[in-house]
């Protein structure tokens, strides 16, 4: 049973075309994985994964960067602290060119959704590095290089330098 999905939901048609959607997504054909998770999103209009990933594809199928932008906000708005709902606003902002804003909702989500590794990851794609620990000393200085590694180590969240 996922964890993310009520009981009563898994057993649902809306489920099984979301994993059909998700299994088109993964092999590249957003426009049928549009279609299908649009379907499981009209038998279950409140489920967030389905409005968010809805949103997602709304984005990478037709380039509807305002809808996707709505439907992300408002899975975001149901369900606050779950990090694929993060990750998914974040791309529609990516894709539509506004990578200041993707970095934001990645900072939100880091601390609405705890220290997910997707998310770090996804903020040092975007070229969010942590600030150097003892700042008045260089990046490159190897206090700062000793000190960084044992941070990492203990993951902590990023921050914008």
């Amino acid at each position: 049973m996922s964890h993310w999905l009520s009981p009563a939901a898994e057993t649902t048609e809306g489920l099984e075309e979301f994993k059909e959607g998700l299994a088109r997504l993964r092999q590249g054909d957003t426009i049928e994985a549009l279609v299908r998770v649009s379907r499981a999103l009209e038998s279950e209009p409140k489920n967030p994964f389905f409005l968010s990933y809805t949103g997602l594809l709304t984005a990478l199928a037709e380039e509807n960067y305002d809808r996707a932008e709505q439907l992300c906000q408002a899975a975001l708005a149901l369900k606050w602290n779950h990090a694929q709902l993060y990750l998914n606003l974040a791309e529609v902002y990516e894709r539509s060119g506004r990578t200041p804003e993707a970095i934001e909702i990645l900072q939100k989500g880091l601390l609405s959704a705890g220290r997910d590794f997707r998310i770090r990851r996804a903020l040092e794609r975007l070229g969010v590095r942590r600030g150097p620990v003892v700042p008045f000393l260089e990046r490159t200085h190897v206090v700062n290089r000793t000190l960084g590694r044992l941070r990492h180590r203990m993951s902590g969240p990023a921050r914008v330098t």
